[in-house]
This record gives structure tokens, C-alpha cells and sequence, in this order.
């Protein structure tokens, strides 16, 4: 069996992020909600255990959530992102940030609104430096799937990062979810994930679908980091 690994999940008590957590714990990786509130961390904690039917995840603090941690991965909204990570940044020195964020921006979210640094993740890298291995994943899976474990979700996870031992841990765990995480370069590429989920928000409206998601065609099932 492949060695567990130790994750904090920021902003963990959200949909996207508690649903993440819930399947990452089940496949047996040691979880932690992180949250400004440690009460709402305890209370996203204790719902996810009770569909677990098992104490599997913890919660504390963000701060030392995150130091107890491997891995970090960022679930906030966008508008909480760049506070979030500068608050943080003496804590993530040396750990792999997988960055969950889309830049959607009320009321228009089914309309592209990039930031000025283009790829907002980037920025994340920009502003925390060398010492941390930001990895941009998971942008255009749907939140609701996630939080049933048993239902099979038909979406790859594009996986970006400039580190590619850091790419290879969130194509991993993008497995571990019950997803198929593809390589897809450096971290600038994260542009296109991001831009994808207001695409995929304008689709679901359009065509009356609550879920529509991303596939690559034309490679094996568990493609290998390149």
C-alpha cells in the first residue's frame, strides 16, 4: 500500500473542500480541516466522520493545521486566496500548496474574468516564492459529486506546477479522489483550468446540467507524470 500522507485542507469546510477531504480520508490519508474558525473546522469535521461511520478526519486552526501537514491544499474563494496564503506564509515554507481557486468574480462567474497576473495561482507562486511548491488542481470537478464517495465522477483534474515531483503528489491524490489527474505542464498553464470552470458554469446553465466536467481523450486511464 502506498505510504499515507498528512493533508490540510484550508477552507476544508466548504462544499468542494470538505468533499475532497471526505475522499481522501476514506482512501486513507491522514486529514486535517483547517479553518480561521476552529469551531467550524470541529463541526465540518464531525459531519464528515459521521458519513465515514469513523473518527478519520481532524480540525484546527488553520495555522496549525497547516503546520502538522505534508500537504496543504487551498479550497477558499477567490477573494479570501491571496490574504489566506500571506497569513500563512511562514507555515507553508518547505510543503507542496495544491491551489483549488478559480478567479470568478459575482455576478458574471460564467464570463473569464482573469486577473492581471493572468493565472491567479501564479500569483500564489509569486508571492510565496521558491520555498513552497505551488501546484494549481482541481478547478472544474463538481463540488456535490465529491461529497458522495461512492459516485464515480466523470471529470479529469488537469495538474499544474513547475515542480514535477509536486505535480506527481496532486495527480496522485486526484486517483486517491476517485479522479483521473493528467499532466499538464507548468504552473502559467493553469490559466486554462481556471478559465474553464466559468466555461463550464455558462455549459451547465445553457444545457440544464448540474455537473458538467472535463475529459482528455486519447491517453490510458493512469497516465504518468511527464
Amino acid at each position: 500500500m502506498t505510504e499515507s500522507l498528512s493533508i490540510c485542507v484550508v477552507g476544508g469546510t466548504g462544499a468542494e473542500g470538505s468533499g475532497l477531504a471526505l475522499r481522501w480520508a476514506r482512501a486513507g490519508h491522514r486529514v486535517t480541516i483547517g479553518s480561521r474558525d476552529p469551531a467550524k473546522a470541529e463541526a465540518a469535521a464531525t459531519e464528515l466522520n459521521a458519513r465515514l461511520g469513523r473518527p478519520l478526519i481532524g480540525s484546527a486552526a488553520s495555522r496549525a493545521a497547516v503546520e502538522g501537514a505534508d500537504v496543504v491544499v487551498l479550497t477558499v474563494p477567490f477573494a479570501a486566496q491571496m490574504p489566506t496564503v500571506e497569513g500563512l506564509k511562514d507555515v507553508l515554507a518547505g510543503k507542496i500548496l495544491i491551489d483549488v481557486t478559480v478567479p470568478l468574480v459575482p455576478p458574471k462567474v460564467s464570463r473569464v474574468q482573469l486577473p492581471p497576473t493572468d493565472s491567479c495561482v501564479v500569483a500564489v507562486q509569486a508571492a510565496l516564492g521558491d520555498g513552497v511548491r505551488v501546484v494549481s488542481a482541481f478547478q472544474n470537478v463538481s463540488a456535490h459529486k465529491l461529497k458522495d464517495p461512492d459516485k464515480a465522477i466523470d471529470c479529469d483534474v488537469l495538474v499544474t506546477g513547475d515542480d514535477k515531483a509536486a505535480r506527481a503528489v496532486a495527480i496522485r491524490l486526484a486517483g486517491d479522489a476517485g479522479l483521473r489527474g493528467i499532466d499538464a505542464g507548468p504552473l502559467a498553464n493553469s490559466v486554462v483550468a481556471e478559465s474553464l470552470t466559468s466555461v463550464l458554469i455558462w455549459i451547465n446553465r445553457t444545457y440544464k446540467l448540474p455537473d458538467a466536467g472535463l475529459r482528455i481523450t486519447g491517453i490510458g486511464e493512469t497516465p504518468a507524470a511527464g
